[in-house]
């Protein structure tokens, strides 16, 4: 298959939102593709647009139409032909998309972990602390390990919710690392162990997007895809979508490419974190782990836990 060859006059056009985070990883897409196909800087482009899930910061994400609302206009300008290509954070892509959009390339995977803001650690956090977030993940883990914290809602981009921190509108709140990285801010926050908090499900992977139909663009991202990354996000998407998560769903997941094989780990929590199923599994790439260890967890799972993923 030929490459299509962009120039100024057609210039490769990358959607993303306009959010600093989200530039700050088209900024990476991009200079990815031109770096693999020796491309001019004026035969690429960058086209932000304002998603919805950036318009509304007063209510949580599962409470307004979820992950959606961070790439429907994306997609809308993927249909529209406004763009070629669309980046994304994977953990805010939908698990259930419609056959005419593809991911067909993820970039190099970044920091999985989660950083506590606010404290050294959860264990510094004062009692009945008041912790940002409105993540059921999050919520979940931080009061597994302290069921005196009260969860607040807190959303907004990284500097929205640093902000609400050093005004007082919550005690403390927690960031994935690998935005803070990408925005130069390696040294905010404190580190949490995977053991304790393991990452949403695609955490730290960043995806391109387009429509099925652009199989001319399948070389130009094939060059620029991360074949490992691909593969452990596939295996947690694969398992959210056997275990039924949703953004209601207090549920994480993290995979590794062990040569031939994908490492699994994921957790299934009650909302307040007061159950917690866990399991490991690895297995051939291509097989069905991620069906067996959904499987699994809602198996070992109480009524009350099973309803929340059946819901």
């Amino acid at each position: 298959m030929t490459c299509p060859i962009f120039t100024v006059e057609r210039p490769l056009r990358i959607g993303t939102r306009r959010s600093p985070l989200a530039l700050a990883q088209a900024e990476m897409a991009m200079a990815a593709v031109k770096r693999a196909h020796n491309l001019p800087d004026d035969a690429v482009k960058l086209v932000p647009m304002l998603a919805t899930g950036d318009k509304i910061q007063d209510r949580p994400l599962a409470d307004i139409g979820g992950k959606a609302l961070w790439t429907k206009e994306l997609e809308r300008a993927l249909i529209e032909d406004q763009i070629d290509i669309a980046v994304h954070s994977m953990k805010d892509v939908e698990t259930w998309r419609p056959d005419i959009f593809v991911i067909s390339a993820m970039l190099p995977r970044a920091d999985v972990h989660d950083r506590l803001i606010g404290a050294a650690s959860l264990g510094d956090l004062k009692q009945d602390a008041r912790v940002g977030t409105s993540s059921p993940r999050r919520a979940a883990q931080v009061q597994r390990a302290r069921p005196d914290v009260q969860i607040v809602p807190l959303r907004g981009n990284v500097a929205t919710r640093l902000a609400h921190i050093d005004t007082g509108d919550a005690d403390a709140t927690l960031l994935a690392a690998a935005g803070l990285d990408r925005l130069g801010m390696a040294d905010v926050g404190a580190e949490l162990s995977l053991d304790a908090f393991l990452p949403a499900a695609s955490q730290g992977a960043v995806g391109i997007d387009r429509l099925a139909s652009r199989a001319d663009l399948i070389p130009i991202l094939e060059a620029i895809n991360d074949a490992d990354t691909f593969a452990a996000v596939d295996a947690e998407r694969a398992f959210l979508a056997a275990v039924g998560g949703n953004c209601h769903s207090p549920v994480a997941a993290l995979a590794r490419v062990e040569g031939t094989q994908i490492r699994l780990r994921a957790e299934i929590f009650t909302a307040d974190g007061s159950e917690l199923q866990s399991g490991e599994c690895l297995y051939d790439m291509g097989g069905d782990g991620p069906a067996q260890l959904a499987q699994e967890l809602l198996g070992k799972a109480s009524a009350e836990l099973r309803g929340i993923f059946a819901s």
